[in-house]
């Protein structure tokens, strides 16, 4: 079941569970010592999309699949998507991204994407838009999402 909430809606269960998993890989599995606590995951416009681990009880305290949604001018910025190393290549990160692009169909989303994955943020539409660059030592592309079009009868 996917969960969609704002920083104020989230559980201290569940924050910690989406720390946990964001933390595991971004700093401990890719050895990238940064700020992971941005100040951003607090912002009031922000949103926490995960699907949980298992049947997503109360008491289920893992999250198999993470991402969020920032505001940013006109349009969105998703980041931080992240799948539990267990759980790669089974679509959970393909359901959230998509989830993200359909709530967002009619704005700009950008995206900072490492770029060995920049092909698999195309196969969503997403484009590159400027040359690659280094967070936290790991090469990144600038991509964009553009908002859909309604055609005139």
């Amino acid at each position: 079941m996917l969960m969609d909430k704002s920083f104020s809606e989230l559980t201290t269960t569940e924050l910690y569970a989406i720390l946990q998993l964001r933390v595991d890989v971004f700093v401990v599995e890719q050895a990238c010592a940064y700020p992971e606590l941005d100040g951003r995951d607090t912002e009031p416009e922000t949103r926490h999309l995960w699907l949980p681990a298992g049947d997503g009880a109360v008491d289920d305290v893992g999250v198999a699949s993470y991402l969020r949604v920032l505001q940013e001018g006109e349009g969105v910025r998703i980041g931080r998507v992240v799948t539990h190393p267990a759980l790669r290549g089974t679509g959970l990160g393909r359901v959230l991204v998509q989830a993200a692009i359909d709530a967002h169909s009619r704005m700009r989303i950008d995206i900072d994407a490492q770029s060995h994955l920049a092909g698999w943020y195309g196969t969503f539409g997403f484009r590159v838009m400027g040359e690659e660059f280094l967070d936290a030592g790991i090469p990144h592309l600038p991509m964009a999402h553009m908002p859909a079009t309604s055609v005139a009868p």
